[in-house]
């Protein structure tokens, strides 16, 4: 078995508690204008990469309308980011014990402006070595891109790596880049197909025994 060096660690839900609230911002300011969208369908539309600012313009609205509604959404996203609890218990602790034995970065496709507003006065990104956002690949997940690109800034085998997701379509983006994915346990995304992952996590404080037993 070769030994895992590398950890790349998807960010929302997995090291912030951000995905409900992206979503109910999204739900809120959909409503507003009709569309009614049900965590279900945001979920399926999710998995398979797809906005669901694709259901504004199918409703016939134009491009700069989309726009205008997604700055209302951002808007009030990051209303919820400041005003609501979005820590996970454990994280520090498992980045503090992970991060002497393997090296680590973050694979989001959360926006560089989301991911910096996010992590204004938190510590987490200090574990890392790097962070790869949306624009620093070419495809999102579920394309295997943004895995590729952190194997290649990384310099490392797909063999060698592990990735760290909540959702079914980050698991699709690490599977089709090569790449073993554990999911770690998220309410929000609780019934979605993780049947391709490697194991699933109860708890992130769970990966340090991963790692443990594979070093």
């Amino acid at each position: 078995m070769i030994r895992k060096k590398y950890i790349l660690f998807d960010h929302d839900g997995v090291l912030v508690d951000t995905e409900k609230w992206y979503f109910e911002a999204t739900r809120i300011i959909l409503k507003g204008i009709g569309i009614n969208l049900s965590k279900k369908l945001y979920l399926d539309m999710q998995a398979h990469g797809e906005s669901a600012m694709v259901l504004v313009k199918k409703a016939g609205y134009t491009d700069e309308d989309v726009e205008k509604f997604r700055q209302l959404r951002n808007r009030l996203y990051y209303e919820y980011l400041a005003n609501k609890k979005i820590e996970i218990p454990g994280v520090e602790d498992v980045l503090t014990a992970l991060v002497s034995k393997v090296r680590m970065a973050i694979v989001t496709t959360s926006t560089w402006e989301n991911f910096n507003f996010i992590h204004r006065n938190r510590s987490i990104v200090n574990y890392m070595d790097f962070i790869l956002a949306l624009g620093d690949y070419e495809r999102t997940k579920p394309h295997p891109d943004p895995y590729l690109a952190a194997l290649e800034k990384f310099g490392a085998m797909a063999q060698e790596a592990i990735v760290v997701e909540d959702s079914e379509r980050g698991l699709r983006s690490a599977v089709a880049a090569g790449i073993d994915c554990y999911i770690v346990k998220n309410n929000f995304t609780a019934g979605q197909d993780f049947s391709a992952a490697k194991g699933v996590l109860q708890d992130l404080r769970d990966l340090v025994g991963v790692i443990n037993e594979q070093m």
